[in-house]
Parts: structure tokens; C-alpha cells; sequence
């Protein structure tokens, strides 16, 4: 990878990856971000001898904060690439964990629910898709990834209220594996990848393909929800309501960013004169 990259590839250790995204200042996933994602899935899958892959963030607050919508639209072929990568994660023979601190949202959260095991930090972790709030739908998979793993009121409740649910609602509701206290959770990850990197890749490998029969969406499903993605980027409705995110420092070290699912009801139509306080999932960190 280039010095440049958005991901630090530590392959130290036999069998296995560790791979850091870090994009300051708080972990925006933008069409490079996509590309990139892409050729680091190349030389995975390249290389015989990895068993295992965990991604993590290095910001402590955002693992992933969310996409860059305003570039993805001047390049709408990047959610095709990333259709194409989630598909490769999925079905590789690697088996891929996502070791969460801070905030994942949009394209975050669907990035984690595109890999094979997701363990959070109890006390940072934090989980959005804030598409509807902002009057998107998510066209990166959320859509398929959480009827299959929570059930489809939960993933009403997720999708719908575009809001904030912290790391003890993730792990009762079963998006992710299991949280931990933070100072466990490296450790925990760590022995967990030893573990499967002690075993045999092809052994993993096969008893993976056969557990994705029964949890995993089609391209086509995919593709589905991408189909309505910019559709709803030109509604006018959409647009008023993204307008207003100019003024609550939007993309940058923020109230708005760290708490972004408590703003959006009070976004409304243009020139909505509601002022009732908004409603929040009360996130925690």
C-alpha cells in the first residue's frame, strides 16, 4: 500500500492481519476510502497463508464516522466498488472481525456488518444509521445485513429512527458478537485470533461458505438498495433537510459528529417552525 493509504496493514504475526483505517479528523469514508478498501481486498485474497483479519480504527472516538456523501455523489460508481468489496469480505475464506471503539455510522456501520464477527467496546462504541434522518435511504447494505441478524422490527427501529444506539443495545439486539469493557477488549480479539489462526485455513474457510448460505445478501439485493440511493440524493425534500447540516459543523470534530443522532429531528421540512426537543436514543461516551 502507498504512504498515502488510508489503511496500515500489520502483517507481523503468521495467519493473520491487522488492518488500522485512520482518516483525520474523524474517520470519513470518501471515494478514495472505497478504492483503497478494494485493493487491500486484493492482496488478501492474494495471500494464501492469512487466516484471519481484524479492522480497527485509530481514532478512539470514530471507527468510522459516516460517508462523504457530497464526493460519493460526484463519483456514484464508488457504490458499485463497494458492493463488489463487501461481497469479497463475505465470502473470502479469511474470516474477518471488527474490533469497534467510537462512533460507526452509514457506511461504518454497514462496513461492520459486512465482516464476519464484531466485538465493541462497552464504553466508546456507538451505532447509526442516520440515512433516513437526513432524507437517504442506506444503499450500503444495512438494509440486507440487518433483517437477516436482528430480525425485521429491530432493524424497523434502527433504520427508521436514524438514531444512536449504544454498545448494550447492539450486543442485546445481536448486531454485534458481544461488548466488552475497553480495557478487555484487545485482549479478548487477540486471543480470539490466535485461536482461529491455529486452525486449518481451509477447514475455516469451508465451514464459513456454508454458514453464509443461510445469513448472507445477493449482489442483486445489494444493488437494489443502491438503485434508490441517488434517486433520493435529488428529492427536494432530502435536499432541504441536508442543507441544514451546513450550520451544525458537519464533517469535522463536533457536538453534531458525536452525537449525530440526537440533531436530526431537529432538521425537519424547510421552514418547519417545530421546536419540541429532540428525541434521542441517549447515546453513551
Amino acid at each position: 500500500m502507498p504512504d498515502s493509504s488510508q489503511f496500515d496493514v500489520d502483517r507481523s504475526h503468521p495467519g493473520r492481519w491487522t488492518i488500522t483505517f485512520s482518516n483525520p479528523p474523524i474517520n470519513m469514508f470518501v471515494p478514495d476510502t472505497i478504492v483503497e478498501l478494494g485493493t487491500v481486498m486484493t492482496e488478501l485474497e492474494s495471500d494464501p497463508s492469512v487466516k484471519v483479519v481484524v479492522f480497527q480504527s485509530a481514532n478512539p472516538d470514530f471507527f468510522v464516522a459516516h460517508l462523504d456523501v457530497a464526493k460519493a455523489a460526484e463519483r456514484p460508481e464508488v457504490l458499485g466498488l463497494w458492493r463488489d468489496f463487501v461481497l469479497r469480505l463475505s465470502s473470502a475464506p479469511v474470516v474477518s472481525i471488527a474490533k469497534i471503539r467510537g462512533r460507526t455510522r452509514g457506511i461504518g456501520n454497514e462496513f461492520v456488518l459486512a465482516c464476519d464477527m464484531r466485538f465493541a467496546s462497552r464504553q466508546s462504541a456507538i451505532f447509526g444509521n442516520p440515512e433516513v434522518g437526513v432524507g437517504l435511504l442506506p444503499g450500503g447494505g444495512a438494509l440486507e445485513w440487518l433483517p437477516r441478524l436482528i430480525g425485521r422490527a429491530r432493524a424497523l427501529e434502527f433504520i427508521l429512527s436514524a438514531d444512536d444506539f449504544d454498545a448494550d443495545v447492539a450486543e442485546r439486539y445481536g448486531w454485534v458478537n458481544r461488548t466488552l469493557d475497553d480495557d478487555d477488549l484487545d485482549s479478548f480479539v487477540d486471543t480470539l485470533v490466535r485461536r482461529l489462526a491455529s486452525f486449518d485455513r481451509e477447514t475455516l474457510g469451508a465451514a464459513k461458505a456454508q454458514i453464509n448460505r443461510f445469513g448472507m445478501p445477493t449482489a442483486a439485493e445489494l444493488q437494489s438498495s443502491i438503485d434508490l440511493f441517488f434517486p433520493a440524493l435529488a428529492s427536494p425534500s432530502g435536499q432541504a433537510r441536508r442543507a441544514k447540516l451546513r450550520s451544525l459543523a458537519y464533517g469535522v470534530p463536533s457536538d453534531f459528529e458525536l452525537n449525530f443522532g440526537k440533531y436530526l429531528p431537529s432538521l425537519g421540512p424547510a421552514g418547519d417552525e417545530d421546536t419540541d426537543p429532540p428525541l434521542t436514543g441517549a447515546p453513551k461516551g
